[in-house]
């Protein structure tokens, strides 16, 4: 059954985005309702997949993860095979953040954190150095974080 959102869900959703660690009181008071309903609703979109999942955003900097690059990868030649390889071999690498497929230039974007250049360095020659279909790739170093918005505008 399709369901469309209102206001109230809207709300829930903007609220959760800034501080999804609220109770349901909490939540119900910043959206104007009782605890029961909130909790009824914020359940339903858990269920309908509007929110995915709940975390705790780290300081990359305390855990020593200082060095973010953005490392756009071109495979020497990309069809549903070599595509789906190179997915589940870059899901298993720690290292990497993020990774979206691409258009442009370059197959694939990839966020990497790491502790320095050292150990970026040993990243692209042992990890994706042995990626067969590894083309080339391009890094770009972030030297400061400039925003950083962890939710979506709804």
């Amino acid at each position: 059954m399709a369901y469309t959102l209102d206001e109230t869900d809207m709300q829930i959703l903007k609220t959760l985005q800034k501080n999804a660690k609220l109770t349901t009181k909490e939540l119900a008071d910043a959206v104007h309702l009782t605890p029961t309903p909130v909790f009824e609703r914020q359940k339903r979109l858990e269920r309908q997949g509007y929110i995915k999942k709940y975390v705790a955003v780290l300081d990359p900097e305390k855990l020593s993860l200082g060095l973010q690059v953005y490392c756009k990868v071109k495979l020497k030649q990309i069809n549903h095979e070599i595509a789906d390889a190179f997915v589940r071999r870059i899901q298993r690498i720690p290292e990497v953040t993020e990774c979206y497929n691409t258009s442009g230039s370059y197959d694939y974007l990839l966020k990497v954190r790491a502790r320095d250049m050292k150990q970026y360095q040993e990243f692209v020659l042992n990890k994706l150095g042995e990626i067969e279909s590894l083309a080339s790739i391009e890094s770009t170093f972030v030297m400061s974080e400039v925003k950083q918005s962890y939710g979506i505008n709804i």
